[in-house]
């Protein structure tokens, strides 16, 4: 593994200091004037998200001084920044707020991603619960585990396969093109159960925890998704895009289902499309 498990322990803790001291004194002290649209009024930045991601990028600088460093908010500034990601030696993907709609609504349904990248290839990932004060770590090879306060890990496991009526899952639906996401809304209810949380960062972390069966989504910008795929594929999942092809961190379209293994997701998109 290219990563030591000091480099491991060292972003966890960056992560924790930045949730302590950046993200949750603003948890539910929001003026209305540190809260901004983006695209609209569900893609949000908070000063939240801004300054953790300062604080997370200064950070992974001192601990790896040549990584390329491509965190959402700056590359909101520079898009040109995610085309370093294929090649770079190290990458280090930012998502300082994931469920900026939900922190800045007072939810406590928000976490903080990142995921290393190495030519194009992603090794390790971590997500943070701010609220929790837990994180989930994913090691290409060598598993996936919930480090808990006290020092106590927990080895994450998916659930096992379930037949279409007895799966409950998450799908986020909102940037299918029409009429393609009707379609999919009304196959959603073959399914048990169906929810979006409006965070990616704690829907990879139940999946991967095996609290739900499967998760859909059709934009796949790459700080979303490359820390929660490793964390569910190292916890015994399976996933693939849409047309069955790898997921890939460089690739921001064709949609993801993750699944517990080959067969459910060959289920699972059957009954989707």
């Amino acid at each position: 593994m290219p990563l030591s498990t000091h480099d491991i322990e060292a972003v966890d803790q960056l992560l924790r200091e930045a949730a302590r001291a950046e993200i949750m004194p603003r948890f539910r002290n929001l003026s209305d004037r540190e809260v901004r649209q983006k695209s609209s009024a569900m893609d949000l930045v908070t000063d939240a998200d801004e300054a953790a991601e300062r604080m997370i990028a200064r950070g992974l600088r001192q601990i790896f001084p040549r990584a390329v460093l491509i965190g959402e908010e700056a590359t909101e500034r520079d898009p040109t920044l995610l085309n370093k990601l294929a090649d770079a030696d190290l990458a280090f993907l930012i998502d300082p707020v994931d469920g900026t709609k939900n922190f800045a609504s007072g939810l406590p349904l928000f976490g903080v991603m990142v995921a290393a990248v190495m030519r194009g290839e992603v090794v390790a990932g971590w997500i943070h619960d701010p609220v929790g004060n837990d994180t989930a770590v994913a090691v290409r090879g060598e598993g996936a585990w919930i480090e808990r306060p006290g020092n106590r890990r927990v080895d994450l496991r998916i659930a096992a396969p379930a037949p279409i009526h007895g799966m409950a899952g998450c799908a986020s639906l909102h940037h299918m093109p029409l009429p393609l996401r009707s379609n999919v809304a009304a196959n959603l209810a073959g399914f048990g159960a169906v929810a979006c949380y409006r965070c990616a960062a704690h829907e990879y972390r139940m999946a991967a925890a095996g609290h739900c069966h499967f998760l859909v989504y059709s934009k796949l910008m790459p700080w979303d998704h490359a820390a929660g795929w490793l964390l569910h594929r190292e916890a015994g999942g399976y996933s693939a895009r849409f047309d069955g092809s790898s997921y890939q961190p460089t690739l921001r379209e064709g949609g993801i289902i993750c699944a517990p293994d080959a067969e459910s997701w060959k289920i699972i998109r059957e009954m989707l499309f």
